[in-house]
């Protein structure tokens, strides 16, 4: 059985990206905000990252209308009843997914296969409230959505082989390279890639280098396309945060503890890209360090 409409709960940064790149793949797809809130924000940035996407040649704007017209928006989680698979992808907080992957179920179809897209909780938890955990898996997408190929997939101990196939072959669909793993917090991308990240904040912390000269030396020595700086503002520096934090927790590991300016830059709201400012400040024609972060002489 192929996955003929799919709804995607959960309208930030990522959700938008799998809505997206689903759509674009001819799949009919239904976002549905996991929070209060106009649809029309998520409407303008889907059909804002098509246009950038058709102003680069990338598709037609005939194209463009095509794909905004498989999409339908909501508020109301009853409208993941005819999806034949439901990503969840609200915020990295294990309660509140915990307690929305319930809500989610209810409303589901009994065939259907519910996934999430969580990167770094522990899926038998998030499992435990629900009463079809054989039907239950990871999709763990990667920003940006359209331009990322990998999707981790991992199940938990009674997640049914077929429901492994019908996640794979979606994923082909849209033209991502699903990668089987064992369902640990932070699976394989994140249990390497946030020390890193830390490690880079440690880094300009000590004063070793600058931001640019951190971020310049790790494209250019590693081959990396972006510096780890620039990178966590990328991502979203609360996103940053949940990750080390929960997997700190999880995986009992100092690897992953939080450095000063994370924590410093988290409790102030600067988060990076997404809200204007973070490591760097992006308020100018060219992001400078914020201001704000102390470094060592």
């Amino acid at each position: 059985m192929g996955i003929g409409k799919v709804a995607v709960v959960g309208c930030g940064m990522m959700g938008r990206g799998i809505v997206e790149v689903t759509a674009a793949a001819g799949i009919a797809v239904t976002a549905i905000k996991a929070t209060p809130g106009d649809l029309e924000g998520p409407r303008s940035k889907i059909g804002q990252s098509l246009g950038r996407r058709v102003k680069k040649g990338k598709m037609t704007e005939e194209q463009c209308q095509q794909v905004l017209d498989r999409i339908s928006f909501s508020s109301d989680l009853a409208a993941v009843a005819d999806a034949d698979l439901v990503i969840e992808s609200a915020v990295e907080d294990e309660a509140l997914k915990a307690e929305l992957l319930k809500k989610v179920e209810a409303q589901m179809h009994p065939e259907a296969v519910l996934g999430t897209n969580t990167s770094s909780l522990r899926l038998e938890s998030l499992a435990q409230s629900l009463e079809r955990p054989e039907r239950f898996v990871g999709l763990h997408f990667f920003s940006p959505v359209p331009a990322m190929e990998l999707v981790e997939l991992g199940g938990i101990e009674g997640t049914a082989d077929y429901v492994y196939q019908r996640a794979e072959a979606y994923c082909a669909e849209i033209g991502k390279t699903p990668v089987r793993i064992k369902a640990t917090p932070g699976y394989v991308v994140n249990r390497l890639l946030v020390p890193y990240l830390l490690h880079g904040i440690e880094t300009l912390e000590s004063g070793i280098a600058s931001a640019e000269g951190i971020d310049t030396a790790m494209k250019l020595g590693c081959g990396h396309p972006m510096g780890p700086l620039a990178l966590s503002d990328l991502i979203g520096l609360d996103i940053v945060y949940a990750m080390a934090d929960t997997m700190r927790r999880e995986l009992k590991d100092e690897r992953y503890r939080i450095p000063a300016t994370l924590e410093q830059l988290h409790s102030a709201g600067q988060l990076g890209r997404k809200s204007g400012i973070g490591i760097y400040d992006y308020s100018g024609e060219k992001p400078v360090l914020n201001s704000a972060i102390k470094i060592d002489a």
